[in-house]
């Protein structure tokens, strides 16, 4: 039986409209949306991570339309300090051209403005996504609403002279709302790629929308992308995304996922390694406070002999927030010669906060080197006391015991720019002040 979410979602379907070429992809996900179960604690799959904060409101309102008024705030948001990148922002799921210098690339194309073969190309990659075995009713609505989204195609042996943004920020409103939003990405042989997704809240109240993502990616023969996915909701907003990569020979896939939590952030990432020589390193940290739920899904599929894969995710969790962590990594039968690695380590800043982490190993080749582990731990009272007798403040302490819990990946990142942007970021939920600055935060880390 759908649920009132399920049903008003199905009520927007028919208030949007869309090329006709997306139509058989629009009818195939309103028909397995609306007869897909909605997720209990008795679904694996969503089993630790609840999903009353949709269940409580319906998200049916009108989007809220651009305004020039917060143009100055938009761009704020949208801006990485010391990061020269091309920009892609869309605001409440609409493209903002005053801001997205990325349009006049070639190699990106929205989808309304795309060509025949271009079209045909988007079609195919749309289906396929369909036939994903992890697909679940999210996806079935972003297919359902589909109208709009981002192709990004990176031909034959070349690669974009700086990184490419696509910011998606949501303004808030009085009644709450959803957008969906779709991005391809298309990596051909010995194509090289920096893509940043980030996701993020400017309003004068709090942010009351739900984002529904979905990225698929495609990494072509000795191809290599570099991806951050940034989540920095507002914390009213619920956030729900997928990120599908499909690799082929010698690809080559690092990836970093922030999460700093809301009402209800979900990230789904599958990897898939099809053919030999493939390689993909992930890590990400999430932090989330107050009574926020972070939840990240990933799974590694290694299809394909002589692969390699290793994923480090860090949580620091604080006050009465929850955060879940489900890592698996898939080995097929002929996946001989597969190296697969995998660590989650946590943080509990408080009795009251939780974690559920469950790694996951599935083995069907002998030939193969796999390792993976979690643990759950507490900030070390005999430091913080070593710290604190030394004159400093409790909260700077416990900025410098979390920094030193995460911020090897923070140093790993290829862009150190980013590392630099996200520290005082961090710095305010560790310490909860109300800013750091950029120097104290070197100071402290």
């Amino acid at each position: 039986m759908a649920t009132v979410f399920q049903d008003q979602q199905l009520q927007r379907v028919n208030g949007t409209h869309a090329p006709d070429w997306l139509q058989p992809i629009r009818v195939q996900g309103s028909a397995a949306f609306a007869a897909a179960p909605w997720p209990t604690r008795k679904t694996e799959a969503w089993k630790y991570c609840s999903l009353k904060t949709l269940a409580g409101d319906s998200y049916h309102a009108d989007i809220p339309p651009i305004t020039a008024a917060n143009n100055k705030d938009l761009a704020a948001a949208a801006t990485i300090a010391g990061l020269d990148s091309y920009q892609l922002v869309l605001v409440n799921g609409q493209i903002h051209p005053e801001l997205s210098s990325a349009l006049a690339l070639e190699q990106v194309v929205l989808f309304e403005n795309a060509n025949t073969d271009q079209q045909a190309a988007i079609a195919e990659q749309l289906a396929n996504a369909r036939q994903q075995s992890n697909h679940h009713l999210f996806n079935d609505l972003n297919d359902a609403v589909l109208n709009s989204g981002v192709l990004v195609t990176i031909g034959r042996n070349s690669q974009l002279d700086k990184p490419l943004q696509i910011c998606s920020i949501n303004t808030g409103a009085e009644s709450a709302y959803s957008v969906n939003s779709r991005v391809l990405v298309v990596l051909e042989t010995n194509a090289e790629l920096t893509l940043i997704e980030q996701f993020a809240s400017v309003s004068a109240h709090d942010d009351n929308s739900f984002t529904n993502n979905q990225t698929d990616i495609q990494i072509g023969d000795n191809a290599r992308l570099t991806h951050y996915r940034l989540n920095r909701m507002q914390s009213a907003s619920a956030f729900i995304g997928s990120s599908r990569i499909d690799l082929q020979r010698d690809a080559h896939y690092q990836a970093f996922h922030l999460g700093l939590g809301s009402a209800l952030t979900r990230n789904d990432l599958v990897v898939n390694h099809n053919i030999g020589g493939s390689h993909s390193e992930i890590s990400g940290v999430y932090v989330p406070q107050g009574s926020q739920l972070v939840d990240f899904h990933t799974c590694i599929e290694h299809a394909a002999a002589h692969c390699t894969s290793n994923e480090v995710f860090r949580g620091i969790i604080n006050d009465q927030a929850k955060a879940v962590f489900n890592g698996r990594i898939h080995i097929h039968k002929d996946a001989q010669k597969t190296l697969a690695e995998l660590s989650n380590k946590n943080l509990l800043l408080t009795n009251k906060a939780e974690i559920d982490t469950k790694p996951e190993l599935e083995i069907y080749a002998d030939d193969v080197k796999c390792a993976h582990g979690a643990t759950v731990a507490q900030l070390d009272d005999k430091a913080r006391f070593y710290l604190q007798s030394r004159g400093i403040s409790e909260q700077d302490v416990q900025v410098m015991l979390s920094f030193g819990f995460i911020n090897e990946l923070l140093d790993a990142l290829p862009h150190p720019a980013i590392g630099d942007w996200l520290r005082p970021l961090l710095a305010q939920r560790f310490g909860r002040a109300p800013a750091f600055t950029t120097e104290q935060v070197e100071a402290l880390s």
